[in-house]
């Protein structure tokens, strides 16, 4: 049962963030203030998943505009809202995935030097990140908002109410157990 943070608990950054939804929900013209925060995480989130700069745009609108047509339905649980369109950006991702392996190109269509996927590089990158889900919260936090929200040091010790250094233990403990837990796992 997840557990709920006490009111006097909650950032100011997670307030205000708080108070920018409640206000776009009531009113959904103030939800540009949302996207001009989340905007660039958001799109260099997809832009590094799927390599394209075209494809990223296009995703990146999507996601937006889900986000926006969802917006009444989104309820506030002490998690970033950024956590949310990232979920909605990793749904939209896998259904252009489907859609794509769908459609058959003619060999015309293929660029050249086109690759066959790296099977075993599709699983490291799969065992990784089960393996990051299986971190300590702290360490999984600290983790997944380093490299996938690709935030300072000093950004998620402001979050996390902590020292700087206490965050860099916590990145150097994390990236050790993973790169134990994945050497064990190849060697």
């Amino acid at each position: 049962m997840p557990v709920r943070k006490l009111a006097a608990k909650v950032s100011p950054l997670e307030a205000d963030e708080r108070l920018l939804v409640e206000a776009a929900q009531k009113d959904p013209g103030r939800f540009g203030d949302l996207y001009e925060i989340h905007f660039e995480r958001v799109y260099a989130f997809i832009s590094r998943r799927v390599g394209d700069r075209g494809t990223a745009e296009d995703l990146t609108s999507d996601v937006f505009h889900k986000a926006l047509a969802n917006l009444p339905r989104y309820q506030w649980r002490g998690v970033p809202f950024s956590a949310w369109l990232y979920k909605i950006a990793t749904n939209s991702i896998a259904d252009r995935s489907r859609q794509a392996s769908r459609e058959i190109p003619s060999s015309d269509d293929l660029p050249e030097g086109s690759t066959i996927p790296d099977v075993e590089e599709i699983d490291r990158r799969g065992r990784l990140f089960r393996l990051v889900d299986q971190l300590p919260a702290d360490q999984r936090r600290v983790v997944f908002q380093r490299f996938v929200e690709q935030r300072s040091i000093r950004e998620i010790a402001e979050q996390l109410k902590r020292s700087e250094g206490a965050v860099k233990q916590l990145q150097f403990r994390a990236l050790e157990k993973l790169r134990a837990q994945m050497e064990g796992a190849y060697a």
